[in-house]
């Protein structure tokens, strides 16, 4: 049994040392960057989320998860269990927030009773025609304004972590996280996981939080966000590219989760990543165990930066 049981990931934060710059490529990236009165950089994508990326100013770093509880009866909760206080979030769409401090030292932020933004508008998807589904779109043609992808949500967040086992047990005690698929570096030797929330019957991500034990120790490895649908996540990519931002990874389809993916790194060399179809599960589909060859290959897409400089080396 855990506390509670978060519901979602709710925010990224950061710190950067030009909050200009990181402004400019959070619009090119298809957020939408606002500077709060007390000189914070809060970025919303299309959906009702009041925002999902935070910057301050700073030396360039990885600053804070956001989790979302269910309720503030639930922060209250997990407040009393941990000891601390349930205090004001002076952030847009306000709310309340429990800050705690995982066993690698982040600083998590778990967030509830927030009011929502009207979602934005998103583009109608155009029919594709295909052999297999049949030829839906007659006498139209296909014409994609240029411009940046459409984020509308922040969709989960990768942390490398110290000792897996301990920091998993952390995680799961508190928020009710659940296994989707562990990843063994051989049979019995778990290195990471991927975790999604625990929505009972309710089908959510893959994953929402994924800890892979690292030799580099604690470190910020990658937030992901989902765009409108793989036409967008294109067009965010020559976007990207015409205005010479640093392509980290994609595009291709991941095995675990699904996911067409899109990597990129801001400024700092933070990775941000672009994704859209990816799998949904409920408790019902239980857990998995996967290897690294699953963790780090495509079904479709270049290499894992990895996996290509390892064959690079052996040429």
């Amino acid at each position: 049994m855990s506390t509670i049981r978060v519901s979602d990931i709710s925010h990224v934060r950061f710190t950067a040392p030009d909050l200009e710059e990181m402004r400019a490529f959070l619009v090119e990236f298809g957020l939408k960057p606002t500077l709060s009165p007390d000189g914070v950089l809060y970025a919303r994508g299309a959906g009702g989320s009041p925002f999902v990326h935070a910057t301050a100013q700073g030396a360039p770093s990885f600053a804070a998860l956001g989790l979302r509880a269910e309720s503030i009866s639930d922060l209250e909760v997990l407040a009393k269990a941990e000891d601390v206080e349930v205090e004001a979030l002076h952030a847009p769409g306000g709310g309340r927030v429990v800050r705690l401090t995982d066993p690698d030292g982040r600083l998590i932020e778990v967030v509830a009773g927030q009011t929502p933004l009207d979602p934005l508008p998103l583009e109608a998807e155009t029919p594709r025609n295909s052999a297999a589904s049949g030829r839906p779109r007659l006498r139209a043609s296909v014409r994609l304004a240029a411009g940046p992808a459409t984020v509308v949500r922040l969709g989960h967040c990768v942390l490398e972590v110290s000792d897996f086992r301990k920091v998993e047990a952390w995680y799961k005690s508190r928020f009710g996280f659940i296994t989707s698929d562990e990843i063994e570096m051989a049979p019995g030797v778990a290195i990471g996981a991927f975790l999604r929330c625990d929505q009972g019957d309710t089908p959510t991500d893959h994953h929402t939080l994924f800890l892979l034990q690292s030799p580099r120790g604690p470190s910020f490895n990658h937030a992901a966000f989902e765009v409108a649908d793989m036409d967008d996540l294109m067009r965010g990519h020559a976007h990207l590219r015409r205005a010479g931002r640093e392509a980290a990874w994609g595009v291709g389809r991941h095995i675990l989760g699904s996911q067409i993916f899109d990597y990129w790194k801001d400024p700092w060399g933070h990775e941000l990543e672009h994704w859209t179809d990816g799998d949904l599960f409920t408790v019902a589909d239980g857990s998995h165990k996967k290897t690294m060859a699953d963790l780090l290959g495509v079904q479709w897409g270049p290499s894992h930066p990895m996996v290509a400089g390892a064959v690079g080396g052996q040429s």
